[in-house]
């Protein structure tokens, strides 16, 4: 009979392969919906659309992120540019400025209060029926919006669509591991796209109609994630959130592990606190797949990882903890038994392929994301790190990420 340990790990197992199954069964359904255009895109007409660039301490990046704005393929008199200071202390202010001529930039400068009050502050000078956010570290593919406004026009009811956010110019293997984990993001956001249980309007250039900040209110501070929370609030209202996938934004990410823990840190802690404030939403049939699917699969994955986690510490604490004992009492062996490869011996126990099921869905994920941000080699090394990278640091941010929570401990921005 297995024991209650064995029986928590399979249960944990089964659920994560049913996930990952679920996405793969969506992309069946979906997957001729799931359209790349090259050519450029046309509009009936073509809205205002203001889009917010808040900074802070960000002289090395926020030259090159307003460049790439304004090379948008967007009518110029269509689109307004806010470029807003967030109290920098180096030489942000100075590099805004230069942008003051330009007839569609207005410039900003204020204390800091951090992101979402740098996009409220945009909010309280809208005039466009449209409105966005870009980070300071990210560029625009040139026709990312005009992608984006392309689902406006199809549907009235969709209130917001975010782009795919792939990693700008990866350098060592930190970041060409995050290069791999964001291809599978652009998968798993099309898919959370089509069930309509989107949870994170990302800020590198989601686009949202002015009406959601009407009705909902503006951007709070969200945990230090203003953008989960404005979708959790768009998802509890049952507004439209959708994905598109062939509008390509560029961003910078963590070079070092530090950084990315600190990152990581911060997104976890937002998931779990905004999801606890939320709470009211989860497997409540009346808000969608939000709610019986996104955040379960979210709390799951927490639980999958921190338990695994801690059954792998206590194993390798029990087996060594056994050779220090057999030490005392023997002292040291060096004979080796001759070891005979028959196949008799090997594992085959129903988990194993279960295992290896979810690690090939996850493959499967990546390279189809890759595929959708037109990446020119679809198989690439970036598979390779993701593995052991996130393998064996993941652990440690969703850990602290549990006990910050429990201690009311909030992480730090950067």
């Amino acid at each position: 009979m297995p024991s209650i340990p064995d029986v928590i790990f399979y249960i944990l197992v089964f659920l994560s392969v049913y996930v990952q199954v679920f996405f793969f069964v969506t992309f069946l359904e979906n997957r001729k919906k799931i359209i790349t255009r090259n050519e450029k895109v046309k509009l009936a007409s073509y809205p205002e659309v203001t889009i917010a660039v808040p900074s802070f301490n960000e002289e090395n990046t926020i030259e090159k992120t307003v460049w790439s704005l304004l090379r948008l393929n967007y009518p110029k008199d269509k689109l307004k540019i806010f470029l807003i200071d967030d109290g920098s202390t180096d030489n942000t202010w100075k590099i805004i400025s230069k942008f003051a001529s330009h007839s569609n930039i207005n410039i900003f400068h204020k204390e800091n209060g951090g992101k979402f009050t740098a996009l409220n502050l945009a909010l309280e000078n809208l005039k466009t029926d449209f409105f966005g956010c870009l980070d300071a570290d990210s560029f625009v593919d040139s026709e990312s919006l005009v992608r984006i406004m392309s689902y406006f026009e199809k549907d009235s009811l969709t209130m917001a669509v975010a782009p795919s956010v792939t990693v700008n110019n990866p350098k060592n293997i930190i970041q060409n591991a995050q290069k791999a984990e964001y291809s599978m993001g652009v998968y798993f956001k099309k898919m959370l796209g089509f069930l309509g249980a989107i949870n994170v309007t990302p800020g590198p250039l989601t686009i949202f109609r002015r009406k959601v900040f009407d009705d909902l209110g503006p951007y709070r501070h969200g945990h230090n994630t203003e953008d989960m929370e404005i979708a959790y609030r768009m998802q509890k209202n049952n507004y439209k959130i959708e994905h598109c996938n062939d509008a390509y934004v560029y961003t910078n990410t963590p070079a070092t592990t530090r950084k990315l823990y600190k990152q990581r840190l911060r997104w976890v802690y937002g998931f779990i606190n905004n999801t606890i404030d939320y709470r009211d939403v989860v497997f409540r049939k009346k808000y969608g797949n939000f709610a019986l699917f996104t955040l379960p699969m979210g709390i799951i994955s927490i639980l999958s990882v921190g338990y695994l986690f801690g059954r792998i510490v206590y194993n390798l604490g029990d087996f060594l903890y056994s050779k220090i004992m057999e030490f005392q009492l023997i002292g040291l062996d060096f004979q080796t038994e001759k070891l005979i490869l028959d196949p008799f011996f090997i594992n085959t126990r129903s988990f194993i392929f279960l295992i290896v099921l979810i690690y090939l869905l996850i493959i499967f994920a990546i390279i189809f994301g890759r595929k959708m941000t037109k990446e020119k080699n679809i198989f690439s090394l970036n598979i390779l790190y993701f593995f052991p990278v996130f393998s064996l640091l993941a652990p440690f941010w969703l850990l602290k990420a549990i006990y910050n929570t429990i201690v009311r401990r909030k992480p730090a921005w950067r």
